[in-house]
């Protein structure tokens, strides 16, 4: 890398523009910002949830995303550059079932809540959510490729999951949500 980063404050930000990899200059509040700011947000998250004990699997799935997620920041800053492969999202869906089999099968609604890095899991999922849709806003003013919209999808449903396990470490469980049809058919 070299010494890509010598100056951090170069004040070219302070009329409200950004540059972008292509050496063009964008608003700050342009979609593409957008949807880098909230991947960049979702890859800070994850760096919350690495701060919390977890099985050393888990910790190097979620290591490997926050490249994945650098990658895509990366290809965002880009118009018309790929970085993250289709094979990323390949390592997702393999993730997903194989932690998704280790877990009861769901038979009501949870609460994003239980144990620290399971919550803190659910916030990134919640994040992840957003960053997709700034990447799908983006795509629907912008030719993108389908992998960055893929791959944040494949990741918040993998957060979820991740978020389960990680309340089972220890002998913990999901925090279930009380529905008054739950509540009806204990009654009866």
């Amino acid at each position: 890398m070299g010494n890509r980063l010598t100056q951090i404050a170069t004040r070219t930000g302070d009329a409200g523009t950004t540059g972008l990899g292509d050496n063009t200059r964008v608003s700050k509040n342009s979609l593409r910002v957008h949807a880098m700011g909230d991947v960049d947000e979702l890859n800070s998250t994850i760096g919350v949830l690495l701060c919390e004990d977890m099985a050393p699997e888990v910790r190097t799935l979620l290591v490997e995303i926050q490249h994945q997620l650098f990658n895509l920041g990366g290809e965002l800053s880009i118009p018309g550059y790929e970085l993250l492969k289709p094979e990323a999202v390949i390592a997702l869906d393999e993730a997903l079932a194989t932690h998704n089999e280790t877990l009861p099968r769901l038979q009501e609604f949870i609460l994003p809540a239980g144990s620290r890095a399971a919550s803190q899991a659910h916030i990134c999922r919640t994040v992840a959510r957003r960053a997709e849709r700034a990447v799908v806003a983006l795509g629907n003013e912008e030719a993108l490729k389908d992998t960055p919209r893929q791959y944040l999808n494949r990741l918040s449903d993998l957060m979820f999951v991740l978020a389960r396990v990680l309340n089972r470490m220890n002998g913990g469980d999901d925090v279930y949500w009380k529905s008054e049809r739950m509540a009806k058919g204990a009654a009866e």
